[in-house]
C-alpha cells in the first residue's frame, strides 16, 4: 500500500526552542562562575613581583581566595581545605601536575588560613604556588582591585 503525502509537512520547533535556552542559559552561569571572584580581598603590593596578565594563563590554572576572616574560596563559593585537595586532584587527574595555582590572599588575613591552603597544595603534590598581587605601573601605587 502506497503512503499519501501530505503538501505542506510541519515540523515542531519547540523542542529545539528548549534545547536552545538550556544552552543559553548554561553558558551564561557558566561564564558568570568563570570570572566571579572575592571583591572584598585587598591584594599586597607586589612593584617586585612579575607581571602577569590573563591572557598569559593556561585554562587549567587554579585561583584560590583567602579573604580577611579566613574565608577561602573559589569562584566566590566557600570551601574548606579539604574541598581544595579534592579539587587539585581531581584537576590533576586531568591536566597532570603542570598547572599553575594562584592564591589570592587578602594582606589582612592570618598566615593559619594562608598556611591550611598551602598544606592542602602540597599534600597533593603541588609544590609551586604563587601568590597573587597587585602593582600599578604607571602611578607606583597599590591598585584596589
Amino acid at each position: 500500500m502506497a503512503r499519501k503525502f501530505t503538501e505542506n509537512p510541519s515540523l515542531d520547533m519547540t523542542p529545539m526552542i528548549d534545547v536552545v535556552f538550556e544552552l543559553i542559559i548554561f553558558f551564561v552561569v557558566t561564564l558568570k562562575m568563570a570570572v566571579e571572584k572575592d571583591e572584598t580581598i585587598q591584594l599586597e603590593d607586589g612593584k617586585h613581583g612579575i607581571e602577569l596578565t590573563a591572557d598569559e594563563l593556561p585554562p587549567s590554572h587554579l585561583v584560590i581566595d583567602i579573604a580577611k576572616n579566613g574565608r577561602i574560596s573559589m569562584c566566590n563559593v566557600t570551601i574548606t581545605p579539604d574541598v581544595v585537595r579534592q579539587r587539585i586532584k581531581d584537576r590533576k587527574r586531568r591536566w597532570g601536575d603542570k598547572f599553575p595555582i594562584l592564591i589570592r590572599a587578602d594582606y589582612r588575613a592570618k598566615h593559619k588560613h594562608v598556611k591550611a591552603v598551602m598544606d592542602a597544595c602540597t599534600t597533593e603534590g603541588m609544590w609551586k604556588l604563587s601568590f597573587v598581587a597587585v602593582y600599578d605601573r604607571k602611578s607606583g601605587k597599590q591598585l584596589t582591585p
